[in-house]
């Protein structure tokens, strides 16, 4: 299918801190939350209504050791990378699906560090 094209970036705060765990060849892949908040006013109501919505990232390799080290929850990040979604049954054998963001890139926009610096990783991530 040529002229597609699978790419997502969200800015929203880390849920947690990152879980790292290592293939069994050694790559290691990090696993977190992302949530991103939107609000808007209730055109029946006039209420503001706010949401917020939670995103699944994989980082693999330097990206997973970038964020175990250096990112935790509560930091606003920049995530970029692609959809990914995982089939798999359940223990009564529903079909269930789960999407993630597949990261290649992560960058922490706040300032956490003593320095005042932004934190980037773009490095391989697959």
């Amino acid at each position: 299918m040529a002229g597609s094209m699978n790419k997502v970036i969200i800015i929203g705060r880390i849920g947690q801190d990152p879980e790292i765990k290592y293939t069994p060849s050694g790559q290691a892949v990090a696993n977190f939350s992302v949530a991103t908040d939107e609000g808007y006013k209730d055109k029946d109501s006039g209420q503001k209504v706010e949401k917020t919505e939670w995103h699944n990232v994989v980082a693999w390799r330097g990206t997973a050791e970038f964020v175990s080290k250096y990112l935790g929850k509560g930091r606003l990040v920049m995530v970029e990378g692609k959809l990914q979604t995982e089939k798999w049954q359940d223990k009564n054998g529903q079909d269930r699906y789960t999407t993630k963001i597949q990261t290649s890139n992560v960058q922490a926009l706040d300032k956490q560090d003593d320095a005042g610096q932004q934190e980037e990783y773009n490095g391989p991530a697959f």
